[in-house]
């Protein structure tokens, strides 16, 4: 061929080729712009017919280059909300979601078919409730056609997913399960038009946070995954067959099943990573143990086992099983190039949780092992179940501990000394049924050694030998022997000696001598939340048996020594504050604690006691010990509304200086006062002056006894408001909600308007005697029930008593205004009474007024009937007139105290009673 014809050739190619390439290019512009209404009204239509939720966006695009070479359909900045319960939040927000479209479809097919879908720069976020109801369901189910056509004719047909930069959220209230993968990138493939279908799936998550029940699992972590999923939408099940996880550096296989339920899940999952080295293992670890293990030399071989199986519905409390099976051979593990690292770890472990029911626990570990140079431990156990477990243990060791933190790199923690110890166990521990596993062996350390960074100087020469013994499988067979056992801090040494037999009727001999500070122990082990102070020098000598205490057989127990505590706070859950020992001095002999000046506070309260304690070694060491005692306490200054069980430590009065000044804040009272059950003590009170409920009792004396949950207070007197008060009561709580109380009180000669005025209880009970001045005395009885704030709850009052009247003036009480003006005498309104016995019972919230007169200014009135506690009157009257009272008029007082309702007559209707509802 010549070269004129080639050039012809190759001119007319370029020709070709470029119209070509230009109609192509063309039709790359023309074709979106041509069928952009057709598939712009596809895509509404198919949103209207397929979800149920609230789609928005708003602009659309249409273009080949935007995912070339595929023709792409751009909502940008879309938002689509979730279904009910979630239906005004967003489930899916994107800057950018295209819908790749086959071309084939705009030119053959009456529907525009949609086969990829891309979301860029998105936000999944998956909420279920605690019902189990999700915010995902927003795809329409229709209804099953007797002729499905074919899935050719469907609109929506994916093959291809693709997401970029997204961050998912999963927050599962019903499983407590909550995850964040934060830089998702994932692409997908397959024919998701299909009712069941596989899904080949690539993923890669930078930042992945797994959290359960408020616990972090995985934080952080780097995950890449290749994945095979099969999906039946019918049934909306998951079949994982081939999953490929690599967290961080630790490669796992997961496969299994989910299934959706009606009101929960089905799971099959199997986790899996064979032969990875424990360093791979470590990396998936939550960060704080990342800057540790770029420092430590960790090297093995592991085998990792994790399967949930079963069902979870959360609102029939069915849940899966969990078990794990975790085996690490050949292990070493070296922080910051110790001379002595860990080697031979060994760890065969099998976990299983049926139900996910921590009582249903079984925990078998085979073998843990490990070496440190010379020395070894060697141990294996069996646990199954919570309450009263099944135990099989054996434990060998001979270790030094200041090569084991250094190997280990226990961060702030100095540990030394020599562990040896040599323990096997086997049995039931049932404490109810006096169940103790049969168990022999020994824990000793020598030269101990321990300093934290809570406090600059270390425990140090801690020596423990100890001993355990049960061959029978019994708490009357139980043995434990600590001698010696001895510590040095701060310079003082400690040192104490016990044996301990028979936990059933526990015979002891222990020998304690030292002295310790309490907060600066407390700095060692420095715990949240807690709070200690104060000192106890103890030289005590115990020996005896908890039967001849309890029987009063002092004579078989030698218990002697002294016990001395200084400011030492204690808290109890009985009490909602602190309370401070600030000096006690207790001499102990045989079973008697006794104690002279002890001087106590709690809150704005002062204390100082003197008398003994009895019981005191069976109280403390049994839950069934009776805490017996009788003493003197005196006081300047007793504030009772501090007692309170549930009142919040923050909410209390603001401390003063001057303790006969009432506190100007009152605590929020949410508790009644709870005697313990198990205290039987004896008190002779005197205290300057008392605070309680308003009131201000000065120069208080009594008898009080506590016994079996009970306060009894016998010839009590105090006085208040002016008056002297003698009084004979009983007080126990039923729930710390919630206590019945009775008393006897005598008041004589007190002023009615002052106690009006300064006595909450008097001012409702007898709200009559708002406008009366003048001096009564009181003979009452009275027994009920206070509710959480320790007032008294009306209905259940019931009692009787007489008011007596020595010389009162009423002035200005709307009921003898109100007769005033019924019956037109100007005298009535302001009645002047003397020498009147009122008699007076309540029940179911009514009071009854037996029949009582009076006279003033000729007139005399005769008046009977009831009154509710909340104010309503039912009272009838008779106005007898002057001279003599022959002639009266009939009334009858009803209505309110604030608004009485007088007419003439002798009729009219009862006062509802309101019985107690306990």
């Amino acid at each position: 061929m010549s070269k004129s014809k080639l050039k012809s050739v190759l001119l007319k190619i370029a020709k070709y080729t470029g119209i070509t390439f230009v109609v192509i290019l063309g039709l790359l512009f023309l074709t979106p712009i041509v069928f952009a209404d057709q598939i712009k009204d596809q895509i509404k239509k198919t949103a209207n017919e397929k979800l149920s939720a609230e789609l928005n966006y708003s602009d659309v695009s249409i273009s080949f280059f935007h995912h070339f070479p595929s023709l792409t359909l751009t909502l940008n900045d879309l938002k689509l909300n979730g279904s009910a319960p979630y239906k005004n939040e967003k489930f899916i927000t994107a800057k950018e979601v295209s819908f790749g479209i086959n071309v084939a479809s705009l030119i053959f097919s009456k529907s525009v078919k949609i086969d990829q879908i891309y979301l860029s720069d998105s936000f999944i976020n998956v909420k279920v409730n605690e019902k189990g109801e999700a915010n995902y369901n927003i795809y329409k189910s229709s209804p099953k056609a007797s002729n499905p056509k074919d899935s050719s004719e469907t609109a929506l047909k994916l093959e291809h997913i693709e997401i970029q930069n997204s961050k998912i959220v999963y927050d599962d209230k019903s499983t407590k399960i909550h995850f964040d993968a934060l830089g998702f990138d994932y692409l997908g493939k397959g024919d998701l038009n299909k009712a069941v279908f596989d899904l080949y799936s690539k993923a890669k998550i930078e930042k992945l946070n797994i959290v359960y029940e408020n616990e972090p699992y995985l934080m952080n972590k780097k995950i890449n995954a290749d994945l095979i999923t099969k999906v039946n939408v019918n049934s909306l099940s998951f079949y994982f067959q081939q999953n490929d996880l690599k967290i961080n550096d630790l490669l796992v296989d997961f496969k299994g099943k989910f299934d959706f339920l009606k009101d929960g899940y089905n799971m099959d999952f199997v986790i899996k990573s064979n032969n990875s080295d424990l360093h791979d293992v470590f990396t998936a670890f939550p960060p704080k143990y990342i800057t540790w293990l770029s420092k430590t030399d960790i090297k093995g071989n592991t085998n990792l086992l994790l399967t949930l199986k079963g069902d979870y519905i959360a609102s029939q409390h069915v849940a899966p099983d969990l078990n794990l099976d975790l085996k690490i051979d050949s292990g070493l593990v070296n922080y910051n190039k110790s001379a002595f690292p860990i080697s031979n770890l060994n760890l065969q472990l099998k976990t299983t949780v049926p139900s996910l029911n921590p009582d249903l626990l079984i925990v078998d570990a085979q073998n843990l092992s490990l070496n440190i140079n010379q020395d070894y431990l060697k141990s294996k156990f069996y646990i199954k179940g919570i309450n009263t477990p099944d135990i099989k243990g054996d434990f060998k060791a001979k270790i030094d501990l200041e090569k084991l933190t250094k190997a280990l790199g226990i961060p702030d923690l100095t540990l030394k000394g020599t562990l040896a110890g040599d323990v096997k166990t086997n049995g039931k521990f049932d404490q109810k049924n006096r169940i103790f596993p049969v168990t022999n062996g020994f824990i000793n350390l020598d030269n101990g050694y321990l300093k934290t960074k809570y406090y600059p100087n270390p425990i140090t020469n801690i020596i423990v030998k100890s001993k355990i013994e049960n061959n029978k499988g019994t708490f009357d067979d139980l043995k434990v022997s600590l001698k010696p056992t001895q510590f040095t801090f701060e310079g003082k040494p400690v040192f104490v000696e016990a044996e301990l037999s028979n936990f059933d009727d526990l015979t002891y001999d222990i020998k304690a001598k030292g002295e310790l500070d309490i907060s600066k122990i407390y700095n060692v082990f420095s715990q949240k939340g807690l709070d200690l102070d104060g000192s106890v020098k103890a030289d005590l000598a115990l020996k005896g048996k908890q039967s001849d205490a309890e029987r009063g057989n002092y004579s078989k127990l030698h218990n002697k020594g002294t016990l001395e505590l200084r400011n030492i706070a204690i808290t109890s859950e009985y009490l909602p504050q602190r309370f401070i020992i600030k000096e006690g001095i207790f001499k102990i002999n045989q079973d008697k604690m006794s104690f002279n000046n002890f001087l106590a506070a709690y809150g704005q309260s002062d204390f100082r006691m003197n008398g003994y304690l009895q019981n005191v070694f069976n109280y403390a060491t049994t839950t069934t010990g009776i805490l017996k005692g009788s003493f003197k306490v005196t006081s300047r200054y007793i504030n009772v509304d501090e007692f309170m069980s549930n009142t919040a430590a923050n909410s209390t009065v603001t401390p003063t200086e001057d303790p006969n000044k009432a506190p100007q804040t009152q605590a929020a009272q949410t508790g009644v006062i709870i005697i313990p059950t198990n205290l039987n003590l004896q008190l002779l009170a005197n205290a300057q002056k008392v605070y309680f409920d308003k009131l201000n009792l000065l120069n208080a004396t009594g008898n009080l006894k506590m016994n079996k949950g009970k306060l009894s207070m016998q010839n009590t007197g105090f006085n208040l408001i002016g008056c002297n008060v003698t009084m004979n009561a009983n007080y126990q709580a039923i729930t710390p909600k919630k206590a019945n109380f009775d008393y006897a009180i005598k008041a004589t000669d007190f002023d009615i308007k002052r106690a009006y005025n300064e006595i909450d209880v008097f001012r409702k009970m007898a709200s009559a005697a708002e406008k009366a001045q003048g001096i009564v005395s009181l003979d009452y009885q009275l027994k009920g029930r206070l509710n959480s704030s320790m007032s008294p709850v009306y209905p259940s009052l019931v009692g009787g008593g007489t008011l007596s009247v020595k010389d009162v003036k009423i002035r200005g009480l709307k009921m003898f205004t109100a007769v005033s003006k019924e019956t037109s005498s100007e005298a009535i309104k302001n009645p002047d009474v003397s020498k009147v016995d009122i008699k007076t019972t309540i029940k179911n919230n009514i009071m009854t007024v037996e029949r009582f007169k009076f006279k003033f200014a000729g007139f005399r009135p005769r008046i009977e009937g009831t009154t509710s506690l909340d104010g309503k009157l039912n009272l009838k009257m008779r106005l007898g007139l002057p001279p003599l009272g022959i002639f009266g008029i009939p009334l009858t007082v009803t209505g309110t105290q604030d608004n009485p309702k007088i007419k003439l007559g002798r009729k009219s209707d009862d006062l509802e009673e309101t019985k107690d509802s306990e």
